[in-house]
């Protein structure tokens, strides 16, 4: 990997934005509305009509003439009613000089009026209203068209959708979506020390937690989790399931990245003519990541003997990329949340998304050493305005209850020593 380099944070993140952006997603396919939450949508949605349909009323009481009421207390003629789903007919319900019509929540204004006033502010007085509040022209209604005119863009190409969007797929009429294919993402777990969860492990061995936190982790970002055996530190076979990894999508691999003697996975990608972006970052946990990529169906034997097609600068859609994520439990889920998220949310069709911080108040001080921005995982507490978070007590990347424990990271940048108890600290939700 020396042709690569250990990065900063930044320098790491905005590596992988890059080339996520040169990425394609995948085919379009049409669902049915509900099946569509969660995914990403492949055309946008445009308002079939005016959105609202007509001035509507928001809240229950009096359609008026504002100019009627700048006086009050004022006595109006009572004219008519209009309840939500009701259409006044042009010539009836009209609000005149001295008028006004009963109105519900959701039921469209009536001609003439031009304001309504709350029902919390009358009085009714046989056919006449008695209003007690003036109201502004224009109060406690929605024009025609004001959140959006027919043909306006409501939801556009690109957003993954969630029940806001849902709604207004249904509002605009629409019972299917067209959406992208979920991104098929490999996770290949390495090392002889991992074995199957359902195997009893040797006294040396641990279970392969990993293949399954990533899974998860993949279809909550979008994609579809393709979990492969276990590889061995074993080159022939761990270069089979590398090379069936990169029939996918995206391919993780988690261990056998770091120097190690029986790290092998350097030397696999290496032979397969992989290109290495990063090969590091100065971060803790996670600091081996990797972040490659390697051309897309031509087998290793044919870039042995060709090695300009190695060289070539291919085009994104026709490259495959690859994580190496560290073997660490923690360090496994911290790098997919800070890197390999953005990349399957490029190839299942997602608009760029950049990655924020929130702030919130130290709870209690922390020391630490500097030169690497530390993802620690923290606990966030309080409620409302008044939250504060704190480091969660851990025993390093191998400790999972820990993660289990924690709701967020706390960031810490890598110049900072010691930060002091009610200073404000940047978080990241997990």
């Amino acid at each position: 990997m020396s042709s690569a380099s250990i990065v900063t944070f930044e320098e790491a993140r905005h590596t992988v934005e890059q080339h996520a952006a040169k990425v394609a997603p995948g085919e379009v396919e049409r669902v049915d509305l509900l099946a569509a939450a969660g995914r990403v949508l492949a055309e946008p949605i445009v308002a079939d009509r005016d959105f609202p349909p007509f001035p509507r009323a928001t809240r229950d009481g009096y359609a008026v003439r504002a100019a009627d009421v700048e006086q009050v207390p004022k006595r109006l003629e009572l004219v008519g009613e209009i309840r939500a789903g009701d259409w006044p007919e042009p010539g009836t319900c009209t609000v005149g000089v001295g008028q006004t019509v009963s109105i519900m929540t959701g039921a469209p204004l009536p001609a003439g009026a031009d304001a309504v006033v709350m029902v919390e502010y009358t009085a009714v007085a046989g056919k006449s209203v008695d209003i007690q509040r003036s109201v502004q022209r224009g109060e406690n209604f929605v024009p025609r068209g004001a959140e959006a005119r027919q043909g306006h863009l409501l939801v556009d190409r690109g957003t993954r959708l969630d029940h806001a969007a849902i709604a207004i797929a249904a509002s605009a009429g629409t019972s299917t979506l067209p959406v992208f294919r979920k991104p098929r993402v490999a996770v290949l777990s390495t090392g002889d020390e991992v074995v199957e969860i359902g195997a009893t492990p040797g006294p040396a061995q641990i279970r392969n937690s990993n293949t399954y936190s990533l899974a998860a982790q993949i279809e909550h970002a979008g994609g579809e989790a393709i979990r492969l055996p276990i590889a061995p530190d074993e080159p022939v076979r761990l270069r089979a399931l590398i090379e069936e990894g990169l029939t996918c999508d995206l391919l993780l691999l988690t261990g056998g990245v770091s120097m190690g003697k029986y790290d092998l996975v350097e030397q696999v990608l290496t032979e397969r003519k992989a290109e290495f972006y990063f090969t590091g970052a100065k971060i803790q946990p996670g600091k081996p990541i990797v972040f490659g990529s390697c051309g897309a169906g031509i087998p290793a034997r044919v870039l042995a003997a060709n090695p300009q097609l190695a060289r070539a600068e291919m085009p994104a859609p026709h490259k495959k990329y690859f994580f190496g994520l560290p073997g660490n439990p923690v360090s496994t889920m911290v790098t997919f949340r800070l890197f390999a998220q953005s990349m399957i949310a490029a190839l299942a069709g997602m608009k760029p998304q950049p990655l924020i911080f929130l702030k919130a108040r130290l709870k209690s001080k922390i020391r630490t050493k500097t030169g690497l921005r530390r993802f620690l995982p923290a606990v966030l507490s309080g409620e409302f305005e008044n939250v504060e978070v704190e480091l969660a007590a851990w025993q390093g990347s191998g400790d999972i209850a820990a993660l289990a424990r924690a709701n967020c990271f706390l960031v810490i940048p890598p110049d900072r020593e010691q930060i002091a108890a009610g200073e404000w600290v940047s978080l990241l939700t997990a």
